[in-house]
């Protein structure tokens, strides 16, 4: 399967598309120096090969009243492979990433909530999942950066 070849004009549109989801094909032709129709075909095909698989609204977590962000080690007692916790983890409101992890920890979570009384409500969730063991969590004192935007340049190079 040859979906994750993509050349450089893909690799410029996928990195306009990153910055900005909502710029018009008309945009991103003048960009990267073609027609819009060819950057819309383009587009389309990434979408059909899955490299560029949705589009999203940046919500300022401090607006909707979300603005403690914490990351929560979780250790459970499943066998080495199951990740049928990670799924019930991803069903806790404001439970935003679960990744399954090697080594000590078999989860990793990033989780928003107002307050620390909102964490201490869902570490109460959390424990209550028959699996989980433990946690061990981590209050964000201030957000540096923050993306979910792949670097798509070689090294050094600028896009």
């Amino acid at each position: 399967m040859n979906k994750r070849k993509i050349d450089e004009t893909d690799r410029r549109i996928l990195t306009i598309l990153q910055n900005s989801g909502r710029v018009s094909n008309a945009d991103i032709a003048r960009k990267v120096g073609m027609a819009p129709s060819a950057v819309l075909e383009r587009v389309r095909k990434l979408e059909r090969k899955g490299i560029l698989v949705g589009y999203e609204a940046i919500v300022d977590p401090k607006a909707v009243g979300r603005s403690l962000t914490a990351f929560i080690f979780v250790n459970v007692n499943e066998g080495v492979g199951a990740t049928s916790t990670g799924a019930e983890l991803s069903q806790v409101p404001g439970v935003l990433e679960v990744h399954y992890c090697a080594g000590r920890d078999s989860y990793l979570i990033k989780v928003r909530c107002e307050d620390t009384d909102g964490l201490a409500i869902m570490l109460g969730q959390i424990g209550r999942i028959e699996t989980v063991r433990d946690t061990n969590s981590t209050i964000v004192l201030n957000t540096i950066k923050e993306s979910r935007a792949i670097p798509l340049q070689e090294e050094g190079e600028k896009i």
